[in-house]
């Protein structure tokens, strides 16, 4: 064997036991996770069971001679079957903001929504519960709106909807985890079944006020070039699925069941052309994909339209106004619809 060969075959055998560690490594921490975020009811034990994972698959895989590669894909494997059985719910013991799963029912041009959310918010943990029924008509819809809300600037946010009708207030539905009472969202743990999904329809004094005023978010407010006719797929689209889930609970998923993902994959449905971006992903970056595919105002540069779309001062200053939506509406750029 020559000399080049040589450092090739040392090289790729380097490669080959990197991959395999870093595979055996992150098997390992999936396996840890999933027993800690499982449905024990009791945490000392999920932690207690969790830690003894971890110490077998560091002693199986790489302490142990020779190693116990089997036991531990038995073990994991048991792990898995476990997960996989772990099914989602509608009967738990759910915040109030998150306690009503709405529903349309579609006739025609006319759409009738239960359970449309309309809190009256004096913090975010004091407030008067209010769930509505609205009627919509398709005919009427005009176009979309599209939000994007920071707890702290940077590469995620939540994205959220408005679907802007010429004879009604808009309706906003904003893709979110379901959590129980005393819970909090956690992006490790929603990746372990942790929480149900659900689709929040409500007012935008309630899920937009909510986020400025009550929880300090950053909010951007764009104005989407879509048709009637493409937010009306859209709109059915979401209708749809609000129903399924009505009828059928789902887990929430950070990277495969969330906010963006879900946008980008029915708007997909209703006929949207375009490639994965990874800005879908990170979606605290999502309007620069927007701006940059056409879908909002181009005429202004980026930085710019972005300035003029934080609706924060707005917001603020329109917190219970009957005029709310028109208000954090009046400085945004306009655009021909």
């Amino acid at each position: 064997m020559s000399a080049r060969s040589g450092v090739l075959s040392r090289t790729l055998g380097r490669v080959i036991a990197g991959v395999r560690f870093l595979f055996l490594a992150l098997v390992s921490a999936w396996g840890t996770l999933a027993i800690h975020y499982s449905n024990l009811p009791w945490p000392w034990l999920r932690t207690a069971l969790a830690v003894a994972f971890a110490a077998f698959a560091i002693w199986a895989l790489w302490l142990s001679r020779p190693r116990r590669t089997t036991a531990f894909a038995v073990l994991f494997l048991g792990v898995v079957a476990w997960w996989i059985s772990i099914a989602p719910s509608h009967d738990r013991n759910w915040r109030p903001e998150v306690a009503v799963m709405p529903r349309a029912t579609i006739d025609g041009d006319r759409v009738r929504i239960s359970g449309v959310r309309n809190f009256d918010f004096r913090t975010r943990d004091d407030f008067t519960a209010r769930y509505e029924d609205r009627e919509v008509q398709l005919s009427h819809l005009k176009g979309i709106d599209f939000y994007v809300s920071y707890w702290a600037e940077g590469w995620v946010g939540h994205t959220f909807l408005s679907f802007i009708f010429d004879n009604a207030p808009p309706l906003s539905i904003s893709i979110e985890t379901r959590p129980e009472v005393g819970e909090g969202f956690n992006p490790i743990a929603s990746l372990f079944k942790q929480f149900e999904l659900i689709y929040v329809v409500g007012d935008e004094h309630d899920l937009v006020g909510l986020r400025v005023n009550h929880r300090q978010e950053t909010v951007y407010l764009y104005r989407l070039n879509a048709t009637p006719e493409d937010a009306r797929r859209l709109l059915m689209v979401y209708l749809e699925r609000i129903n399924e889930l009505a009828d059928r609970p789902e887990f929430y998923h950070l990277l495969s069941n969330s906010c963006t993902i879900n946008i980008i994959r029915y708007a997909n449905a209703a006929g949207r052309e375009g490639r994965f971006d990874i800005r879908h992903l990170l979606n605290g970056l999502i309007d620069s994909y927007l701006y940059h595919s056409g879908r909002i105002d181009t005429t202004l540069p980026f930085d710019e339209l972005r300035r003029r779309s934080l609706i924060n001062d707005a917001a603020k200053a329109a917190d219970g106004a009957p005029d709310f939506s028109d208000r954090i509406r009046a400085s945004l750029p306009t655009v021909s619809r």
